[in-house]
């Protein structure tokens, strides 16, 4: 069948794939992350052979590799509803509702990514996907001016606004045209060199805020960080000033754990990057700093309960120190975290037993065995655990945390500038642009939980049984 659809997966990695390529020409230091992050993770598989054993069984091994997430920024409502067209193609959908500005960055976010279980083991690539809220302006002809400036472009090629439409009205493109819907798509994402205003422009809309210069400022969102996922960002963190690359002075996220939970990560600085502006006697010489290296930690993915109990605890460090651009405070800080999740279990059981975290559950051989010659088997989950019948692994996290791309976000615009936006949520102005309900995150895992045990207790003949509800 030569005109056969290919999968939304297939689509997925043959941009992913494009796109980390690009990266690697675009900014150099990328390729020697991506070198160092595997060097840091296969030591560490081989050192821990119990995950990468935990790690095949849950299917979840060969992602590590190919494992990536991109940040892009947009400007209008449209960009927006058309990027979720975009990422239709590719199998991701919209998940949860960031809102950035109550951390001084004008703008609110999701996060496009696939869903579905196997897709995820297939490629979990996800685009940390920000739109610039431009009542945040509180210069009013500069908001003005800025509007019109973003109304004036056309980020998304022509041709693969038809591919897009293709996929929509055909349900799905042939392997030639996946190709070429990947090569165009990627147009989108491509750094340009040359800004679409002047110095003069460009430096109002800096002074207003760095991101906002950085939406605005040219012909469309380039991508800003590629990010690897690494198994133990603590020794990436230790090891990037051997690469040449300096590191920002602190981890965001929780602390080092025996059982890692939600997200960790670090990155380098933007790079400086030289920039053509407009002017009315010929171009203008400058500078823009807005693309850096990112490197991510994933762990197992909170209940509402974890959830409440991490904020909590995350809240009480970062408001008793502070961590300034120096770093000179970081060791105070990583110590006083640690100290402080104490609070929060390190332990699979203990997560578990305290609906503090999301599992995967799976019958063992053993209790199949059992099921088969036995008449009954215990009825109570944690006897099943007990006896070895019953198994469980920790989901993985797969979306973001506010406090931490906000953290990220100040450390690499090159400020610890704090802006206090009067504007709050506003989720349904977003989800209006968007053109969608962003997916409940928190809704999924338990989704995934809930649909592993029906699968296991199915197994072991005991479909009807139920554990609690976790949400």
């Amino acid at each position: 069948m030569p005109h056969a659809f290919v999968s939304t997966d297939r689509i997925r990695s043959l941009f992913t794939e494009a796109m980390s390529q690009m990266y690697r020409t675009e900014v150099p230091q990328y390729g020697t992350l991506i070198e160092l992050v595997a060097e840091v993770n296969a030591g560490y598989l081989e050192s821990n052979p119990d995950l990468r054993e935990r790690l095949a069984r849950a299917g979840e091994l060969e992602r590590i590799d190919v494992e990536r997430h991109g940040a892009i920024r947009l400007g209008t409502a449209e960009e927006l509803f058309t990027i979720r067209r975009l990422f239709a193609v590719m199998g991701m959908q919209a998940v949860g509702y960031y809102d950035l500005s109550v951390a001084g960055v004008p703008v609110h976010s999701t996060c496009f990514r696939p869903i579905d279980e196997a897709a995820l083991n297939i490629n979990p690539f996800r685009v940390f996907t920000s739109l610039l809220r431009l009542e945040l302006i509180e210069d009013e002809s500069l908001r003005r001016e800025a509007q019109a400036i973003l109304a004036a472009r056309r980020i998304y090629t022509p041709r693969a606004i038809a591919l897009i439409e293709r996929h929509e009205q055909k349900g799905g493109l042939t392997e030639a045209e996946a190709t070429e819907f990947v090569a165009e798509a990627l147009e989108t994402f491509r750094w340009h060199g040359e800004a679409t205003v002047s110095a003069e422009t460009y430096k109002r809309l800096h002074d207003a805020h760095r991101l906002i210069a950085d939406v605005v400022s040219f012909k469309g969102p380039h991508i800003n960080h590629l990010t690897p996922r690494t198994l133990d960002i603590d020794a990436v963190q230790a090891r990037m000033p051997e690469r040449g690359i300096t590191p920002k002075a602190v981890i965001e996220g929780p602390p080092r754990r025996q059982c890692d939970i939600l997200l960790r990560q670090t990155s380098f600085k933007a790079l400086e990057e030289a920039i053509v502006f407009l002017g009315d006697e010929g171009a203008v010489q400058g500078t823009h700093t807005a693309r850096f290296g990112e490197i991510e930690q994933r762990g197992v993915a909170l209940t509402a309960k974890g959830r409440t109990l991490y904020d909590q605890l995350l809240a009480s460090v970062r408001g008793e120190v502070q961590v300034g651009a120096g770093g000179a405070k970081a060791g105070a800080y990583d110590q006083e975290l640690a100290e402080r999740f104490k609070a929060l279990p390190d332990s699979w059981d203990e997560l578990r037993r305290q609906d503090l975290a999301f599992f995967r559950y799976s019958a063992t051989p053993a209790g199949i065995a059992a099921a088969a010659v036995a008449s009954t088997l215990p009825r109570d989950p944690e006897a099943l655990i007990a006896k070895g019948y019953l198994a469980f692994a920790p989901i993985v996290y797969e979306d973001f945390l506010p406090v931490s791309a906000a953290g990220i976000f100040q450390s690499n615009l090159g400020t610890d500038q704090q802006q206090n936006y009067a504007t709050r949520s506003n989720r349904d102005a977003f989800e209006t642009a968007l053109g969608a309900t962003v997916q409940d995150e928190l809704a999924l895992y338990a989704e995934r939980q809930a649909a592993s045990l029906d699968a296991a207790m199915e197994a072991l003949g005991l479909a009807d049984l139920q554990l609690r509800t976790v949400a």
